[in-house]
């Protein structure tokens, strides 16, 4: 974690600003994670370990939109519905296949997923939503984000370099979790490691941010890992040709593409 610290350092120097407050922080870095630029794309590699040490391997493209102009940093201005389109390249058993979410912010999300080999779209119930992404250690949810008001926020640590926030579910029983503790970078607001507590106070589930860039000015985490400590098995994400604002159609985010992707974005 070290070396990341100074690579994060490196990007974005400190600055001397007030304080900000518990909010503040959780609204700041979820602006980073999930909305930078009005829409971005960002070419996938996705490697899955598991427990054996056996490794398989997906490649895919994502593409995001934001319903609304996104960059404001008072109340909830910037919090806006999203859609996420997300397709399969390789290898062949997952080729074609096809994900969509429509992210709000006063409902569950709504999620497609597209199965080629049956020309199937199977509708991705809101209960499904902490269950795995396509075999990995994602879950769905990490695709677009947890709603912040599932959960209630608490400051619990300042140190040099991060904040230290921990998030308790407002409904227990529609999660797995007890609670998780985000260690947010006090600069670029990227929350560089993330651990999920059990019902028993056990952790057993840890993402790391792996890698960051400076992408069009927006601080970029471009690997990532989301590691299950009681199943031993680790997925990687390593994220390449990121690009923002790039002028996406909404138009893209429909059913209708989930059958017949858009190659030229895709590229």
């Amino acid at each position: 974690m070290r070396n990341l610290i100074t690579l994060l350092l490196f990007i974005l120097p400190a600055s001397l600003v007030a304080a900000p407050t518990v909010d503040e922080i959780v609204h700041r870095s979820n602006m980073t994670t999930y909305y930078q630029g009005e829409d971005g794309r960002a070419q996938v590699k996705m490697i899955i370990t598991d427990s054996q040490g056996r490794e398989r391997q997906r490649q895919l493209t994502i593409l995001r939109i934001d319903a609304a102009k996104s960059d404001a940093i008072e109340g909830d201005a910037y919090l806006g519905g999203q859609k996420f389109y997300i397709y399969f390249h390789r290898p062949a058993d997952v080729n074609k296949m096809a994900f969509l979410v429509w992210k709000h912010l006063d409902q569950d999300d709504d999620r497609w997923l597209y199965l080629p080999a049956l020309d199937l779209v199977k509708r991705i119930a809101a209960s499904d939503k902490r269950t795995s992404f396509v075999g990995s250690d994602f879950f769905y949810e990490d695709v677009s984000g947890r709603r912040l008001d599932e959960d209630r926020h608490e400051l619990i640590e300042t140190t040099k370099s991060y904040y230290v926030i921990k998030n308790s579910p407002k409904d227990a029983d529609a999660v797995e979790f007890s609670y998780y503790k985000a260690f947010i970078h006090k600069q670029t607001f990227i929350p560089v490691q993330v651990e999920y507590f059990d019902k028993a106070g056990n952790k057993y589930r840890i993402a790391k941010a792996l890698g960051v860039k400076n992408i069009q000015g927006y601080p970029t985490v471009t690997k990532a890992s989301v590691e299950n400590l009681k199943t031993g098995s680790k997925t990687v994400m390593e994220y390449s040709k990121v690009e923002y604002d790039i002028g996406l159609d909404d138009a893209l985010f429909t059913e209708r593409y989930l059958r017949k992707a858009p190659r030229r974005q895709l590229r």
